[in-house]
């Protein structure tokens, strides 16, 4: 839009114009006066009659008013270029004043112009937005019967789940009930196993004690019944041999010959006897490997009847490696609940026992008996040195278990010295024989039993409480799932009121348009349409009985 201010034409020249008359106007009136028109002519033609002077005289009055007409038109033009000037100043003034109205104008002209602009897009929108209200109408169609129908898929599972909720509660309780006995029985079951350990401890400590002091009196009849089973085959064969000789005698008689060949045989089976004897003998006192290889069987039969199962509770001769990278071996690992182990080694000292019990003389036992307990505190000092519960991948306790094979090279050793026992202990070696080992082994065995019994207990309580936890998810989601259901009915009354009810609901609106005579494919079910406008017939008939009432 564009701004034309407009001037009034020819200012100046008009006002020069009204000078130049005003000046004329004043030279007149200084000349003029009352005397005008053909009075005036007359008095000039009087005066010209009378002579020069009266004419000089006249010429300098009209000099003189002239001279005043022209100092009043001055200061005439001079007030009027003055107040020519002061209007040239408000014509200015009001010039600005018309332009920045102008500029106002332009800029509320274009502010007209965007809101035509806006109104126009708006007006798009909402065309838009109708076409979408009308697909969204068709769509909520589609939609009303899909929840009628989930609504009613909604209706059944929500009474099968009252129904599984019904059962779940009951299976909860009887669950509850049965857990609550099961864990009287295992505290009962508990209680039970306290009692039988320390009952197993009191009868280990007893039953150690009688082993003790049956060791002595069963000492000398059992060795020297070991001796008579090793050395009875090579007695009988001397028997045999007497009995030979004995023979070969009687039969002296008839022949010399014969007798002296005879005597050469028996010569050598005597040698092949005693060397026989003297190998079996070697190989249980002389040979130390042997001895070693007969500890370590003594020491897997008492573990195979101590009830624990190798390779799970025992290991034999496992390899493992010390602190400083040797490898050792020793002869048993046992595994404690818990995580914890326990080693044994067998240690078998067999040669000065030996001669201690077949000793001529007590000087001679004497010495073969001091000789046997320095062996047995050798065995203990080597074994202390080995470091075991340094072994990787050993959680061992703090002691290590040394295992004697024969129970009475045990027992005259700790009647000689009855501080060997302590001495070992220092050193963290407790020391056994088949009987306290087997004891031992027992109770351990007894402690993995409980273990298990524990574990199984812990076991039940854990999917107890992990079933307790999966009842109680299970509720709160069926809880979730009924304000869901709950929530979902609000949302379809009120899409359904939109639909149905008031005046300008959807349907209603819907078949105004049928009406104006648009085309459909197919129209609204018509239980909707009769309830949409029964409902509408209602409040017509409402609001007319309300304000006749109010006439």
């Amino acid at each position: 839009m564009a701004c034309v201010v407009h001037h009034r034409p020819g200012s100046k020249a008009l006002a020069m114009l009204r000078v130049n008359r005003a000046s004329s106007a004043a030279v007149g009136r200084g000349i003029s006066g009352p005397f005008d028109g053909p009075v005036w002519r007359n008095r000039m033609t009087e005066w010209f009659q009378l002579g020069p002077q009266a004419v000089w005289m006249l010429l300098a009055a009209l000099l003189t008013g002239l001279l005043a007409g022209l100092g009043w038109g001055q200061l005439r033009l001079h007030r009027l270029r003055r107040q020519q000037a002061q209007n040239e100043q408000t014509w200015q003034r009001q010039l600005e004043s018309s332009e920045q109205a102008c500029a106002r104008l332009q800029e509320a002209h274009d502010r007209k112009a965007e809101s035509i602009e806006d109104l126009q897009a708006e007006l798009a929108r909402e065309r838009a937005s109708a076409a979408r209200l009308e697909a969204e109408r068709d769509a909520l169609q589609r939609a009303i019967e899909e929840l009628r129908t989930a609504q009613a898929r909604q209706r059944e599972q929500e009474e099968q789940l009252r129904q599984e909720l019904g059962a779940l509660r009951a299976r909860r309780a009887e669950l509850e009930a049965r857990l609550e006995e099961q864990q009287k029985r295992a505290e009962e079951r508990l209680a039970e196993l306290e009692q039988a350990r320390k009952q197993l401890r009191s009868e280990f400590e007893n039953l150690a004690n009688r082993i003790f002091e049956e060791q002595g009196r069963q000492f000398s009849e059992r060795n020297r019944k070991g001796l008579d089973e090793i050395l009875g085959p090579v007695r009988q064969q001397l028997d045999d041999f007497r009995k030979r000789v004995d023979e070969i005698h009687a039969h002296e008689q008839k022949g010399r010959g014969m007798l002296e060949q005879q005597l050469r045989q028996l010569q050598d089976l005597n040698r092949q006897l005693n060397e026989e004897a003297r190998n079996l003998t070697r190989a249980l006192k002389g040979d130390r490997k042997a001895q070693g290889t007969w500890g370590e069987i003594v020491l897997e039969r008492v573990l195979e009847h101590s009830g624990l199962r190798k390779g799970q509770e025992y290991e034999l001769q496992p390899a493992r490696r010390n602190s400083e990278g040797s490898l050792l071996r020793p002869d048993a690992i046992i595994h404690l609940p818990e995580g914890k182990d326990v080693i044994v080694d067998s240690k078998v000292s067999l040669s000065d026992y030996e001669q201690y019990v077949n000793a001529g003389d007590e000087l001679e036992a004497a010495a073969a008996l001091k000789r046997h307990v320095r062996a047995v505190r050798d065995h203990v000092e080597r074994l202390g040195g080995k470091n075991y519960e340094d072994l990787e991948g050993v959680h061992s306790l703090d002691f290590v278990l040394m295992f004697m094979p024969i129970e009475g090279a045990f027992t005259v050793a700790f009647q000689e010295d009855p501080e060997l026992f302590s001495r070992a202990f220092d050193q963290r070696i407790i020391i056994v024989t088949p009987t306290t080992l087997l004891a031992t082994l027992r109770t351990i065995e007894n402690m993995w039993r409980f273990e298990r019994q524990n574990e199984n207990t812990r076991r039940i309580a854990e999917r107890a409480g992990k079933l307790y936890d999966k009842l109680r998810g299970f509720l709160e989601d069926f809880e979730r799932i009924g304000q869901q259901l709950d929530t979902v009915r609000g949302t379809w009354d009120k899409a359904r009121g939109k639909l149905v009810q008031g005046r300008g609901n959807l349907i209603r609106q819907a078949e105004e348009f049928v009406e104006l005579g648009i085309k459909v494919k197919k129209q609204i079910p018509q239980a909707l349409r009769e309830e949409a406008g029964a409902l509408q017939v209602i409040e017509d008939e409402t609001e007319t009985g309300g304000q006749d009432s109010d006439e």
